[in-house]
């Protein structure tokens, strides 16, 4: 396994030759494990396009077991986004995906104090090039997320879209050529962030470019990240825990990452 930062190098080092997979484990657990996934339910925010979910029972323990039947968008809560949800040329569904594809080395970048002081705030070439300034180049083959703090306003579906007077949502988001830069000159494998969309609410007149580029060019995304302010910048790793749904062009994650004390 190779990683290119002093922080991965560290994470690798403490499992580096084992004597079995359990031994792997074990190192595993002795690390700090954070969840980067929010608990949903039927009034958890949506994107608004999205009719109302239903958690409906339909067996109690008076039937001999209990089962509840679940309707809600692929998109919902914290969720995977593979290529075909915006692309129809792609064929990569969720089923696709290797399971190595989803274990990446995670980067996080830290745009809360932009969004805090401008809901409309969306990252740019040179945030990022200043972020690497103090934490390094990102590495090759990472999976970038993208830290607003906007996760803190969830279970509210009125703070998650902050509508203004005219009804215009205000929340932050990726710059295009931000994504193309990781992707492009840096190598990326993956992205993420902790709203509805991966582009700015303001930016979306001209319809969600930046998802449409990450999605087309093969890469895949997960929306609605939670609990990124307790990662590091650099040196945990992602791992992102989805079921297989046939043909589904997108459906909610466990995702949490593995972080070196």
């Amino acid at each position: 396994m190779t990683t290119t930062t002093t922080a991965n190098t560290k994470f690798t080092s403490k499992i580096s030759k084992p004597q079995s997979v359990g031994e792997v484990v074990e190192k595993l657990k002795s690390f700090n494990w954070v969840d980067l996934t929010h608990s949903f339910g039927p009034e958890s925010p949506r994107f608004p396009s999205f009719a109302r979910p239903e958690f409906k029972t339909i067996f109690t323990h008076s039937d001999g077991f209990y089962v509840k039947q679940y309707t809600f968008p692929g998109q919902f809560g914290t969720h995977i986004d593979p290529p075909i949800h915006f692309d129809e040329h792609q064929d990569k569904y969720v089923e696709n995906f290797s399971l190595k594809e989803l274990v990446l080395p995670l980067v996080v970048i830290d745009h809360s104090d932009a969004a805090k002081k401008n809901p409309d705030a969306s990252l740019s070439v040179n945030d990022i090039k200043e972020w690497e300034k103090e934490h390094g180049k990102i590495p090759e083959n990472s999976f970038v997320a993208l830290r607003t703090d906007w996760s803190k306003r969830w279970p509210s579906q009125e703070k998650f879209e902050n509508l203004d007077d005219k009804k215009q949502a205000h929340y932050p988001g990726w710059d295009l050529d931000a994504l193309k830069f990781i992707y492009e000159q840096r190598g990326a494998s993956a992205n993420g962030h902790e709203t509805f969309d991966t582009d700015t609410a303001v930016k979306q007149v001209h319809g969600l470019v930046g998802e449409y580029y990450v999605l087309s060019h093969g890469h895949y995304q997960v929306e609605l990240l939670d609990n990124l302010d307790l990662v590091p910048a650099t040196g945990a790793y992602i791992f992102i825990s989805v079921p297989k749904a046939e043909k589904a062009p997108g459906f909610p994650v466990r995702a949490f990452a593995v972080v070196p004390k």
